[in-house]
């Protein structure tokens, strides 16, 4: 078993910081769960003496929250998911779990390879949540930068309090799950809203022709749904915020990319091939 503690760098040795490095290394057991984000300014260190590389501390250090096994060596790809999650600015908003980011952006990181999407914003909607939670992130991949941090409605008959259903289907009134390239914004009955392309054949490639777009509702009211217990629902549209919806269409319109993820859904993960 790996122990990690920290210390902050100083000139001075001996067995004075013998015994600090001991006591926080106790200390350290005890918190060890609960890190996510590291100090640049401080020395990580395994049992052994041994630096780490951001990475590796990242992922020994909060193991149990990260979901990577710190006992077995990460290939380059995961260094990578890890490295960007941490570097991941969280001064105005909290980013997502780092189960939902690591499905997220290696098929981003594999549809930009493929010069599907050319913009590098990545939107990730996490319908594990419960409706009435914040579970749509909009982030600046270039910037690290998470610049929008919201409620968002899931298809009516994809569940109440939470979504259960997924459906590609026409006229079932469900959220689709997977990736999907952002389009054209257009005007429409809801105001300024954004086509959506899937990406992903059997899963969500029918977004387009079900009108499976982004735009605003005034039923996507976190107050009321905090009233209510459950957050208003659309016929399959990821509806937003109306005084959200325009900055973020204009923020992620036109060939960024959007992941719609659910962990509970094992037979999305069986299917797709971008993850």
């Amino acid at each position: 078993m790996v122990c990690l503690f920290s210390f902050k760098s100083t000139d001075n040795g001996g067995d004075g910081d013998h015994r600090k490095r001991k006591n926080e290394a106790s200390r350290s057991s005890n918190e060890e769960k609960k890190k996510i984000t590291l100090d640049p300014n401080t020395t990580y260190y395994t049992s052994d003496g041994k630096v780490l590389t951001k990475e590796l501390a990242a992922t020994r250090s909060s193991s149990a929250k990260l979901g990577v096994n710190a006992t077995e060596n990460l290939s380059a790809f995961e260094k990578l998911t890890v490295s960007e999650y941490l570097d991941i600015d969280e001064k105005n908003f909290e980013k997502p779990a780092f189960k939902p980011f690591q499905a997220a952006f290696k098929g981003y990181y594999t549809l930009q390879s493929q010069g599907l999407i050319n913009k590098p914003i990545l939107t990730i909607i996490d319908f594990s949540m419960h409706s009435t939670e914040r579970r749509m992130w909009v982030i600046d991949m270039e910037k690290k930068e998470v610049l929008f941090h919201n409620v968002v409605s899931h298809g009516r008959n994809s569940g109440k309090e939470y979504a259960t259903s997924f459906s590609n289907r026409h006229e079932s009134f469900q959220s689709s799950l997977g990736f999907y390239k952002t389009a054209e914004a257009y005007y429409g009955q809801h105001g300024l809203s954004l086509r959506l392309d899937g990406l992903e054949p059997g899963i969500n490639d029918n977004a387009r022709s079900r009108a499976i777009v982004i735009h605003g509702a005034d039923y996507c009211n976190e107050s009321v749904a905090k009233k209510q217990g459950y957050l208003g629902r659309s016929l399959g549209c990821p509806a937003l915020p109306l005084e959200l919806s325009s900055k973020i269409i204009n923020t992620i319109k036109e060939e960024s990319c959007l992941f719609i993820y659910h962990e509970g859904q094992e037979d999305y993960f069986k299917k797709t091939r971008l993850i």
